[in-house]
């Protein structure tokens, strides 16, 4: 609507003058008027500091090792460090085992089913019975109804 304005005044008077009227800043009304250049796809660079497949797969082995089976990442790593050896950093270690689906969650963590609505169903008199509800939330805030 403001660019079909701007075109309109753009006729009668210069374009700065005509964005002053309706309210635009004349920077906009020309980045408005023509389209967003297209972008180049980026290609995927291989990370230079990457561990090579060897190295991933030694690593797997230490942790799968009789030693470490039972071990957690920081544990190993801090051993392994202590005798003067470093495969990876820790997260990198993590990373190797989340590769291969080996890192999970440990705790037993409860899965609570979804709550459902109780609903009473009365197909006669005096089949369903309720509380008595003394105090109702209003259509505003501070609102009660309070029954007598």
């Amino acid at each position: 609507m403001i660019e079909s304005a701007v075109a309109e005044l753009t006729a009668v008077v210069c374009t700065t003058s005509a964005c002053a009227a309706v309210g635009r800043p004349r920077s906009t009304h020309y980045r408005r008027l023509r389209p967003p250049a297209p972008r180049p796809k980026r290609e995927a660079k291989p990370q230079l500091r990457a561990l090579t497949v060897v190295e991933r797969t030694e690593a797997l082995e230490v942790l799968h090792s009789e030693r470490f089976i039972d071990a957690a990442p920081p544990t190993v790593y801090a051993t392994l460090l202590d005798e003067g050896r470093y495969l990876a950093s820790i997260s990198t270690l993590y990373r190797i085992l989340h590769a291969v689906d080996e890192v999970r969650e440990r705790r037993r963590v409860a899965v609570h089913p979804p709550y459902v609505k109780p609903e009473l169903f009365a197909d006669g008199p005096n089949m369903a019975w309720s509380w008595d509800i003394t105090k109702l939330l209003g259509p505003y805030k501070w609102t009660y109804y309070y029954s007598t």
